[in-house]
């Protein structure tokens, strides 16, 4: 009979290093999941580091709250549940992570519900389905379309509970939509290919002039979250407050009520954009060749590394894009908001005769005005070129970008300067909409600056 001591040592779990826990916490906070939500993001680092540190006990929600969401260390947690809501939030994201990118992760993550400490464990491989057994059930209880191809929808009928008809006609939908997004990328591509600007020689100028440096391009759409928080805080938010998140610990630490902070999270926590916004930002990647390589992003994640370095057009005014502040010293129109009386408008800094000093919109509901600004300078680091488009809303924003693509107001723009390629500028455009007809544009006033070429 052999003594313990003589016995075979038991093999040890394969227990997950400390390296590769952190990379997989940087997997999931950096997923698609995660990308629109950057406070649940902070809850997920926050709380996957902590769990990091030798020893760490279970993470407590108050310390979560005052961390992560800028409450004071004191606050009473049965008034504000903002912690516990967004970790209900959390948990989906992260099994939604596991469920479609990191399906083939090895390595699991969860937070166990009652806390918030994250656990690791592997992930149980799962066994190979008989032929015979029944298919796994689809999202949306769709069949795949292998088996509508295959003949077999009539079979798969008996798993899922919906008619033949309707699940062929859904395949069928989910196919045209498939082949719809397919065949406009590459349309998309290969308009950007052939000349963009062939039978347009004013619209060639601006945009060669434009791209003369030839540094990449960046497309920073508003970050309209902010400006729905703007209106409700009743107050502009500074530059440097809006790149340290400054503005919502403010939020957090002021006297509005709970109801309106968890509110006034939320919104943060989407990325909202009109509209406007983004046909501006599709006008402006339409008008760049494939040659000269672009990256579109959101003003929140831009960085000033890269404002200083490339080519840069700010869609929107200084209350969705406060990457327009560093600009605003040089400008002389601005877009602005009034607060107390909820109004936007255009302030002419330096308005000579026939100008007024601020142009405030109509919201006669017969005769819609609005006004844009169009910017065309350098960019901060001098070493490329940058275009601002703002509008006293999103509608007024797409006209701006409307007459950088258009030849017949290039023209006449440069016809009115007596150039063949025009020097940086402003412009100020009032639009308008009279009930029944589309939107319209008529140039009011512009500044040229020939000197900083």
């Amino acid at each position: 009979m052999g003594s313990i001591a003589n016995a075979p040592p038991e093999v040890a779990p394969d227990k997950p290093g400390i390296d590769e826990r952190r990379a997989l916490i940087g997997r999931v906070a950096a997923s698609a999941h995660f990308k629109r939500s950057a406070r649940l993001r902070d809850f997920l680092l926050y709380v996957g580091n902590q769990s990091l540190k030798e020893g760490c006990p279970e993470i407590h929600e108050q310390e979560i709250g005052a961390k992560v969401f800028g409450r004071s260390s004191s606050y009473d947690r049965s008034q504000d549940n903002i912690v516990r809501v967004n970790a209900t939030e959390l948990r989906k994201r992260i099994e939604q992570y596991f469920a479609t990118e990191g399906a083939d992760e090895t390595l699991i993550l969860e937070i166990p519900r009652g806390g918030y400490k994250p656990i690791f464990h592997r992930r149980v491989p799962q066994l190979q389905t008989a032929p015979d057994q029944a298919a796994p059930k689809l999202p949306l209880d769709l069949p795949s379309l292998e088996l509508v191809r295959s003949g077999q929808a009539t079979a798969s009928a008996t798993r899922v509970p919906r008619s033949r008809a309707s699940i062929v006609w859904a395949a069928l939908c989910l196919g045209l939509l498939a082949l719809c997004i397919v065949q406009f990328q590459q349309n998309r591509s290969l308009r950007r290919a052939l000349n963009t600007w062939e039978g347009k020689p004013a619209v060639a100028a601006f945009w060669g002039d434009f791209l003369r440096y030839h540094q990449q391009t960046d497309v920073v759409l508003p970050d309209d979250s902010l400006s729905l928080i703007t209106d409700l805080v009743h107050h502009p938010i500074a530059l440097g407050d809006y790149l340290n998140r400054n503005y919502m610990r403010e939020v957090q630490s002021s006297d509005l009520s709970p109801d309106r902070k968890f509110d006034l999270d939320q919104v943060y926590s989407h990325n909202l954009i009109t509209f406007g916004g983004v046909r501006a930002a599709q006008q402006m990647l339409e008008q760049i060749p494939a040659s000269s390589p672009t990256h579109l992003t959101l003003a929140r994640y831009y960085t000033a590394d890269a404002i200083k370095r490339n080519n840069v057009i700010l869609v929107g005014g200084k209350k969705a894009n406060p990457w327009v502040h560093l600009f605003e010293d040089e400008m002389n129109f601005v877009t602005d908001f009034d607060n107390g009386r909820s109004q936007a408008f255009v302030s002419d800094r330096h308005p000579i005769p026939g100008e007024q000093s601020r142009y405030e919109v109509s919201y006669d509901p017969n005769a819609l005005v609005g006004y844009s600004v169009i910017a065309y300078l350098p960019n901060p680091g001098g070493t490329g070129n940058a275009i601002i488009l703002a509008g006293t809303d999103s509608d007024a924003t797409d006209a701006a970008a409307e007459f950088l693509t258009s030849e017949q107001d290039l023209e006449k723009f440069e016809s009115t300067l007596h150039v063949k390629t025009l020097p940086y500028f402003e412009i100020l455009l009032k639009t308008s909409r009279l009930s029944g007809t589309s939107l319209s544009s008529e140039l009011l006033a512009y500044r040229t600056y020939p000197g900083l070429h």
